[in-house]
């Protein structure tokens, strides 16, 4: 059972996931009312220096509602599950993931527009599934056992050959997301000799 400090934390987090998912959402009503004007401006451009913002930029844009709506679910799940287990460091995982991700988009990429938040979304699920490797704790394991079973099959986005669909995002997101499980251990939330956890 978590303690009261710990549960003030995982509201926290859970309070910022939601602001987050609030402001894509009106990020998205804002660029669709102008024409999706933001994705040439904002977005992830490869090899272009104009296009360097949009390693940052690119998860909080998409061209339609059916593609953040693809995207809204997995972030809440995911995000919840590491707000929920992980004791510490998430800026510096979200930080890996979102600059390491983009940086290989950026570097590697086919030439498009990168839009979207799956690149993030397949960094959370690599960092839960390494996790559960690199912890070796009954929570972590638990968690990317489930992870792997409901969203295993999103592994094939990682795959080129789907026209619209950025892979590489898909692919770098989710490599970054295991360097992140390795360079930044964050130990499940669990009992402790102290008492800060029962």
């Amino acid at each position: 059972m978590f303690g009261p400090n710990n549960k003030r934390t995982v509201l926290l987090r859970l309070m910022i996931l939601a602001g987050f998912v609030a402001a894509i959402w009106v990020i998205q009503v804002i660029n669709s009312a102008l024409g999706y004007g933001l994705n040439p401006d904002f977005g992830l451009i490869p090899r272009r220096i104009v296009g360097l913002d949009g390693i940052l930029a690119m998860p909080l844009l998409h061209v339609s509602y059916p593609h953040l709506i693809a995207n809204t679910l997995p972030l809440l799940l995911m995000g919840a599950l590491i707000a929920l287990t992980a004791t510490r460091a998430l800026w510096w995982v979200n930080g890996i993931i979102i600059c390491l991700g983009g940086a290989l988009v950026w570097a590697l990429g086919s030439h498009a527009i990168h839009v979207g938040a799956s690149g993030l979304v397949f960094g959370w699920f690599g960092f839960l599934v390494v996790r559960g490797l690199v912890d070796r704790s009954f929570i972590t394991l638990a968690t990317s056992l489930l992870i792997a079973v409901a969203y295993g099959s999103i592994l094939w986005g990682v795959l080129p050959g789907q026209d619209g669909i950025s892979w590489e995002a898909h692919l770098f997101g989710a490599l970054a997301g295991g360097v992140a499980a390795y360079a930044v251990r964050t130990p499940a939330h669990s009992a402790s000799k102290r008492g800060t956890l029962r």
